[in-house]
């Protein structure tokens, strides 16, 4: 076994491998770039080093850095995490040049999956079922929208050398397929410095299954089971659980033996995922081979109790297979869903900033979180805006299902907008609890999914309104205190009165609502009134992270936690944020940008601009194409006129809301 070793990545998964190491003994080096001087990563290792500037283009994906640190360092192996370099055969062959280990398969192995084409020409050969579509080298447009005329609509244009959802479009007819094409190639180009596409006929409804496949040295090759990955947003996966519920046990087998033969097709070593696509009837088909740990390996973890990294490191080093195909456990359900910064409500527009609070369940034999920051910590624009994988475990799926359920509740984030609802809500939606959703249904079905501004019972705004209330009064009480004369009624600002305390008029933002309520009492004893509807509340009190109340006689209690003038409350369901807007402040500021000014929806770079100065555009015209966080976002005309401003250019680096051009109505 290595004594020292070294992370090529950063994130959960660098801190996943260090807490790993840290068990076996094994020392381990973290490297960073400078925007990640001061990350989780960095903290947890033995040993770091800087190795960049922010971009992963000038830090995490300079091998040549990564291995001069290695050697530097002592280290004796290299772990590449995923993402990156994981999947670099040229980085694989450079650590073995320099005497060094690539905790991952061999280069060669990577070569032949390199390419998305070749290795389905390989798959195919091996008797593995493929997809029927193109994958040749010639990627003239021509030919491209000649194949796939030939091969039908609708149609899955596929980056050859991608992966994590990137690059890949659905195309409906061939009037929209050069389009489809030209965003795909340059998506491709930008995240993997390499534009070739495949063209696959793509499969209505169909299921994503994965087999978890293994292999060393001497010849061993394993599967450790299926994971499901159905539950996707443009590719994205979003939820993530073992076993399937589709999935039979002839179907089990019959997959299991077809990732093995993949995997030995290729020479495979190490940890690696073989991916299907499975229609409705069960018949299955090879979509890739991820030659790394996956992100959602901690399912296959928590069914199995084996450590997938503990099995890289041994199998790197040299030893066999810990157990063989009959020895693999299988023993409950277990599932993931990844927590993220970002904005569902505006299109899942990625966030950042600073973690001002990061609550999270504490961790169990039933609960495992897989996290890469802490409180404190801030996601920046440079990286994925992953917060933490939470997964859970039961002894079958509708008990994991609820423990799951449970374990969000108990979240809470302040700082960047989080995805954290709508993952209550696609845990308690009827397609994911009855088994029966597929990789389209959350793009054909997301309202389902967003809160919106939904309606706000009374009830919750009381419950609201009752929190603000008891922490205003617990801050006045202590500047009550701190004055000298704590009991003096001109020192609290309760509506006291010397006749009697009067109402207190209080607005509260939900959404993009603004309800108005009154409230008199003090003390956690109120009335409060909301429109028509009045509330009696007594024995108010904030216990911890709780508002425990009795409203209308009736006790009740709410999850609660506050963020600077904003009050998050749960019932056990949903959650639901309200902001307090005091009289003084006045009304909030309508949206900007209705004077036609077109703003950036979040800080990233312009990658593309689509028109030019003095161009006569309609409303939803492409503007710009910016990027940040892996992700492509379309800017688009508000509305018809003429572009009389052009504020940006290709490769600018811009805030979120700066004006990146000014669309002027035609009439003016």
């Amino acid at each position: 076994m290595f004594e020292r070793i070294l992370i090529a990545n950063r994130g959960e998964i660098a801190c996943r491998v260090i807490r790993t190491c840290r068990r076996l003994g094994i020392a381990t080096v973290a490297v960073y770039s400078e925007a990640d001087a001061g990350a989780l990563h960095v903290r947890l290792a033995d040993e770091a080093h800087c190795i960049g500037g922010a971009a992963p283009g000038d830090s995490y994906l300079r091998g040549d850095r990564v291995i001069e640190a290695a050697l530097r360092s002592g280290a004796q192996a290299i772990h590449p995490g995923y993402g990156f370099l994981s999947e670099n055969a040229g980085f694989a062959e450079a650590v073995a040049a320099a005497g060094l280990v690539f905790i991952g398969p061999p280069a060669g192995s990577m070569r032949k999956l390199g390419s998305k084409a070749g290795a389905k020409q390989l798959m195919a050969a091996a008797g593995v079922p493929v997809v029927p579509g193109y994958t040749g080298e010639d990627q003239s447009p021509n030919t491209l929208a000649t194949e796939a005329a030939r091969t039908g609509f609708p149609l899955m244009v596929k980056a050859a050398h991608g992966g994590g959802g990137k690059g890949m479009r659905v195309v409906h007819r061939l009037d929209d397929f050069m389009a489809a094409l030209e965003s795909c190639q340059r998506e491709a180009r930008n995240a993997f410095g390499n534009d070739r596409v495949l063209l696959e006929r793509y499969v209505t409804s169909p299921r994503h299954i994965e087999v978890q496949v293994f292999g060393d040295s001497h010849g061993n090759v394993i599967h450790l089971n299926e994971r499901e990955c159905s539950a996707q947003r443009r590719y994205q996966k979003v939820l993530e659980e073992s076993p399937s519920p589709f999935v039979t046990p002839q179907l089990r087998a019959a997959m299991g033996e077809a990732a093995v033969a993949a995997a030995r097709a290729i020479g495979y070593v190490n940890a690696g995922t073989v991916e299907f696509i499975v229609d409705g009837d069960g018949q299955f088909y090879f979509m890739e081979i991820n030659s790394r740990l996956q992100v959602e390996h901690p399912v296959t973890e928590m069914v199995t109790g084996l450590d997938l990294v503990e099995w890289q490191l041994r199998v790197a080093a040299g030893e066999p297979l810990p157990l063989e195909q009959d020895g693999i456990p299988r023993n409950g359900h277990a599932i993931e869903v990844r927590l993220y910064a970002e904005d569902p409500d505006a299109g899942f527009l990625p966030a950042s900033g600073t973690l001002r609070a990061l609550a999270l369940p504490e961790a169990s034999p039933q609960v495992r979180l897989d996290a890469g920051v802490e409180a404190g910590d801030t996601v920046t624009v440079h990286y994925d805006p992953m917060i933490a994988k939470l997964i859970v475990h039961d002894a079958d799926r509708p008990r994991a299902l609820a423990r799951l359920r449970e374990a969000l509740a108990q979240c809470h984030v302040a700082g960047p907008k989080t995805n954290l609802a709508f993952l209550e809500a696609l845990a308690r939606h009827p397609a994911v609890v009855e088994g029966r959703i597929d990789t389209g249904y959350l793009d054909r079905h997301l309202d389902e999914f967003l809160a919106g501004d939904q309606a706000v019972p009374a009830e919750v705004l009381t419950a609201g309104a009752v929190a603000l209330l008891l922490r205003e009064q617990a801050r006045e009480a202590a500047r009550a205190a701190a004055s000298g004369d704590p009991t003096s009624p001109w020192h609290l600002a309760d509506g006291w009165r010397l006749h009697g305390r009067a109402p207190r008029r209080l607005r509260l933002q939900a959404g993009t609502a603004v309800h108005a309520l009154a409230a008199t009492g003090h003390g956690g004893d109120w009335q409060l009134q909301a429109g028509d509807t009045v509330h009696e509340v007594a024995g108010a009190r904030l216990a911890g992270d709780r508002l425990q109340l009795r409203m209308d006689g009736q006790g009740r209690q709410w999850g609660c936690h506050f963020d600077g003038d904003t009050v998050e409350l749960h019932d056990g369901q949903r959650r639901l944020w309200l902001r307090w807007l005091p009289a003084e402040r006045g009304q909030d500021a309508g949206g900007s940008g209705g004077d036609g000014r077109v703003l950036a929806p979040m800080p990233g770079r312009v990658v593309l601009v689509k028109v030019q100065a003095d161009q006569v555009v309609e409303a939803g015209a492409e503007l710009l194409v910016m990027e940040a966080m892996k992700m492509e976002l379309t800017v688009r005309a508000p509305r018809d006129g003429v572009v009389s401003e052009l504020r940006a250019a290709a490769g600018d680096f811009v805030e979120a809301d700066a004006v990146l051009a000014v669309v002027t109505a035609a009439e003016a």
